[in-house]
């Protein structure tokens, strides 16, 4: 199997490219990188079958419908998202294939109402995009977010997998890129075995954080999938 993790600086969004005989998916393109993409993907002889989203992004357009009308793949991401132009809505243990394997879809609700998980066939690597970061998770003050939620998505879904599953983020703001469940379980001070769901809620309500840059612009065009003027 082919595994590769891009990064776009200027949203520090990661985009994962997983691929097996010749076959590929992309997990969260960003428009502004869909060229680097395609080139890739031409670079290693593969057919780009799929991209998948992890959820509707309030930072970045995602390249889907780009690469879409460039190496004809098709779009999926959550029936919750009900975006338009989507080839596939996605549910809660569905699959996605690529060659001989397959990404399982888990339903993980919380930082927005349409985020999911993508795990591989084997349970080695889940694709958290922003439910789980390293060390932290995803902010619930928008896009029907839900601090509950999103502690329960956490510990049914991606705690429940082998302590040994390394998990790769939609984002990371530190240089990190990649840590496991038995990690997060240990030392995320916000999701940790050692908080309860009362700490999480009090400690989400108390972020503070500022009104996202660009969420005016890509929340709409991610629920057109990405599709702009132009």
């Amino acid at each position: 199997m082919i595994f590769r993790q891009l990064f776009d600086p200027a949203s520090s969004t990661y985009t994962y490219l997983l691929a097996d005989s010749g076959e590929a998916v992309l997990i969260d393109p960003v428009l502004e990188q869909a060229d680097r993409d395609a080139v890739l993907i031409g670079e290693l002889g593969l057919m780009l079958l799929w991209t998948l989203e992890t959820h509707v992004h309030a930072d970045h357009i995602t390249g889907g419908w780009a690469l879409k009308e460039r190496l004809g793949s098709r779009i999926a991401l959550s029936a919750a998202a009900q975006a338009a132009g989507a080839d596939r809505a996605l549910h809660d243990g569905d699959s996605i294939q690529f060659g001989s394997r397959f990404v399982e879809v888990r339903s993980t609700p919380g930082h927005t109402a349409s985020c999911l998980t993508y795990v591989l066939d084997d349970r080695s690597i889940a694709f958290t995009g922003d439910c789980v970061l390293i060390r932290g998770c995803g902010r619930t003050d928008f896009q029907d977010g839900s601090s509950a939620h999103l502690y329960e998505s956490v510990r049914e879904k991606i705690f429940s997998l082998p302590d040994t599953c390394l998990l790769y983020p939609g984002h990371d703001y530190r240089g990190f890129t990649a840590t496991s469940v038995r990690e997060e379980k240990a030392h995320n001070p916000r999701l940790g075995l050692a908080r309860s769901e009362q700490d999480f809620a009090e400690c989400m309500a108390n972020l503070k954080l500022a009104y996202p840059k660009k969420i005016d612009i890509a929340v709409p065009a991610n629920l057109r999938c990405g599709r702009t003027a132009g």
